[in-house]
């Protein structure tokens, strides 16, 4: 059967001088008196301090620096004065966890519109805020051979950007804005704990209409997709709709040139559209999960004839977020591959 798809010291107290009593004594007698006998020579030596608090403290302290280790090591790689994605927690308020409203509230706000300007035309595409200061995670064929980039966020501004490092294999780019600050990252979760039916969300802004949310479950992992790398030539998106993608050896959404590559993706049901790509999966606790990057969009002749169709039936990829991650170094390095 021929399947068809398309593209988060103080000092220790001092003990009582008080005696202790540790139950009865031996005859009824009162425990003798403490013996203090006085020194040959100067005044008496003095008692030292007990050891178990100061103990206590610098392990209470050892354990801050060890749980504080993580978010050092993140912000030693941003810029100063700049916030950065958070990893794996709970964004989505109590009283609304497990809800859709409740992703679509907390996680809005780091998603944004991208219009990159080619040669070829106009490629629209989304994009996921990663730092406060405007730096922003996107997919390569968004951006790929842009002489301008135009970003709106979620709050109706524009700004310029520029494209900083690309990763053309994993289909990958981060750009920053330009004169941005005070923007709301994403959290980015882990996508090795995702399991087939969990539920997700996605954010883009597919056809141009900016924070589109939908919603759907994980339908698959580790789904082998081959996309254009962008190399040598500029690939817009399909007319048909969605971008250019291979699985199982056959094409959708058009032809995928000869420069291509293959990484693994998270197969949701979750509706996705042109433009789309480069938007956030999310899971139910507003983590990002990945990085929207392929749709399946029947042709119009699979559709039985008519204008060219595009829209989603549920066959959407999506770049695990942990690819992402082990990927950000290489990106903030201005490396462009």
């Amino acid at each position: 059967m021929t399947e068809t798809f398309r593209h988060s010291g103080e000092y220790p107290q001092q003990q009582s001088s008080a005696p202790v009593h540790h139950g009865g004594t031996q005859g009824g007698f009162p425990p003798p008196p403490a013996y203090a006998p006085e020194a040959p020579h100067g005044p008496a030596p003095r008692r030292r301090r007990a050891k178990g608090p100061v103990a206590l403290t610098a392990v209470a302290i050892a354990a801050a620096a060890v749980g504080g280790g993580t978010a050092y090591a993140v912000q030693t790689l941003t810029a100063p004065g700049a916030t950065t994605s958070a990893t794996s927690t709970d964004v989505v308020p109590t009283s609304k966890k497990g809800t859709v409203s409740g992703v679509a509230e907390a996680v809005s706000p780091s998603i944004v519109e991208i219009s990159a300007a080619t040669g070829q035309g106009k490629s629209t595409g989304s994009g996921v805020i990663t730092r406060s200061d405007g730096e922003i995670i996107t997919n390569n064929h968004v951006i790929a051979g842009a002489t301008s980039i135009k970003v709106r966020t979620n709050d109706g501004k524009t700004y310029d950007a520029e494209v900083v490092g690309t990763d053309s294999k994993k289909d990958l780019a981060l750009i920053q804005l330009k004169g941005a600050s005070g923007l709301k990252p994403a959290t980015l979760g882990n996508s090795d704990q995702v399991k087939v039916g969990d539920q997700v969300v996605a954010i883009g802004s597919p056809e141009g209409l900016t924070g589109t949310v939908t919603s759907g479950i994980v339908s698959a992992l580790d789904r082998d997709v081959t996309v254009s790398t962008g190399e040598g030539q500029e690939r817009p998106q399909s007319p048909r709709g969605g971008w250019p993608f291979e699985f199982g050896g056959q094409e959708f959404n058009g032809d995928t040139g000869s420069s291509k590559t293959t990484y693994k993706a998270l197969q949701t049901d979750a509706s996705l559209n042109p433009g789309n790509s480069g938007g956030a999966l999310i899971d139910m606790n507003g983590n990002i999960i990945g990085i929207n990057s392929a749709m399946y969009a029947p042709s119009s002749s699979a559709q039985g004839g008519g204008d060219a169709a595009s829209g989603s039936v549920g066959l959407g990829f999506a770049i695990p977020i942990d690819t992402v991650k082990d990927d950000l170094g290489k990106l903030r390095s201005g490396s462009q591959s």
